[in-house]
């Protein structure tokens, strides 16, 4: 099944965007890792919209953009001890974790 992810600034979400930077030789762990702990945790909390993982070319970053219902929804998730432990590993993997909510106030598709 195929799943479009629409950004759109009627929808009120907040949009979480994680930076992370990594060794080259680290990157697709640290994807995999992301990936498993969505499959796993992540999608079963309660307000989860979305989540999409980025590998910069260089190899030297990982951008997770993902959406909450609310900020209270990804807050709630901060305090789940089994996403917890899927965020220490990830940054055991990272060597910065820049983790910034945002909300998507211009919207340009082609």
């Amino acid at each position: 099944m195929t799943v479009t992810v629409q950004v759109d600034t009627t929808r009120s979400v907040a949009t979480l965007i994680n930076v992370f930077t990594v060794s080259p030789d680290r990157q697709e762990e640290l994807i995999e890792l992301l990936a498993r702990a969505t499959e796993e945790t992540m999608k079963h909390q309660p307000g989860f919209v979305c989540a999409n993982f980025h590998a910069s070319l260089d190899g030297e970053r990982v951008v997770n953009y993902a959406q909450w219902e609310s900020e209270g929804h990804y807050r709630a998730m901060l305090d789940n001890p089994e996403a917890r432990v899927h965020m220490d590993q990830a940054a055991k993997i990272a060597s910065d974790v820049q983790p910034r909510l945002f909300s998507v106030v211009s919207v340009h598709p082609g």
